[in-house]
């Protein structure tokens, strides 16, 4: 048939062919076109659906394994601190025994030694000369420095007169009255400063002889009696006998200012036991610098 081109030309705006489909109708070219066209982007959309699908499926499983390793170390952290918490319990259950232990044997020493006291002192209390405790628990009600009563009575008359009495009769009554009176001082003497002597200290016994005693001894110690400004240099005998009787009415203070809580039976005890200091101090026992 005459297309109306002439041979050997293309023809640039071709009319659409016809196609014959099975129906025996001609189905035009350009709505086979569209149809392909349409599967063509139908499938498109399908890949691109299954990517995005897969994308997802691996981004979930990515997720899902994070997850899962975080768990993981979780449940590792978990099991740690699981550990330690068993460790800790332990520790403390053998804390407690241990403690439950040493106090259980901390009040088994104490009954121990409260048990030997107690015998002690039943031991004791049929030793304790009954006329000494009874003059010692009147004085007791109404403690006093005062020599009129019974108990100080004797103790100035059995101690403390024959420990303070030296060969200068008159320094010794001043010396007593200072020990009385909580007035005296005793002080230790630097022996790099013994040339160096005052005039007045010299006067009074000097640094090797005794101002109480009128021994020659060398001195290490020196007395001031109240607010005068002479020193007397004495002997270690002499000192050991005024620091005994010191000793004495320093803990009998003590009992006058209510400043010790025993109980009377182990006040008397340790009265007597100064008591013997000075017995021994007066014999002229004293300790030196070796002991």
């Amino acid at each position: 048939p005459w297309s109306g081109v002439p041979p050997g030309l293309v023809d640039l705006d071709p009319e659409p062919e016809s196609r014959v489909e099975g129906g025996g109708q001609a189905v035009p070219t350009s709505a086979r076109e569209h149809g392909d066209l349409s599967r063509l982007r139908s499938s498109s959309l399908e890949i691109r659906e299954k990517e995005i699908r897969e994308k997802g499926s691996e981004i979930l499983r990515e997720q899902l394994d994070a997850a899962k390793r975080e768990l993981k170390l979780k449940d590792k952290e978990c099991e740690r601190l699981s550990q330690v918490r068993n460790q800790l319990e332990q520790e403390l259950e053998e804390l407690t025994a241990s403690l439950f232990e040493e106090a259980h044997k901390m009040v088994r020493e104490a009954n121990v030694k409260q048990a030997a006291a107690e015998k002690q002192l039943k031991e004791a209390q049929g030793k304790m000369d009954s006329v000494l405790y009874a003059e010692f628990l009147m004085w007791r009600e109404h403690p006093s420095l005062d020599r009129s009563s019974a108990f100080l009575s004797r103790i100035y008359r059995e101690d403390i007169g024959p420990c303070l009495s030296f060969t200068r009769s008159e320094l010794s009554q001043l010396v007593q009255s200072a020990v009385e009176n909580n007035s005296l001082t005793i002080e230790p003497v630097a022996m790099s400063a013994l040339p160096m002597v005052k005039a007045s200290a010299i006067e009074c016994g000097g640094p090797k002889k005794c101002a109480l005693s009128g021994v020659s001894r060398l001195c290490r110690h020196r007395i001031k009696l109240g607010d005068k400004g002479s020193y007397y240099y004495i002997s270690p005998s002499s000192r050991a006998r005024i620091t005994a009787v010191c000793n004495f009415f320093t803990y009998i203070r003590y009992i006058q200012q209510g400043l010790v809580r025993h109980d009377a039976e182990q006040m008397f005890w340790e009265v007597m036991r100064l008591r013997r200091e000075m017995t021994v101090a007066k014999l002229g026992f004293y300790l030196t610098d070796q002991g």
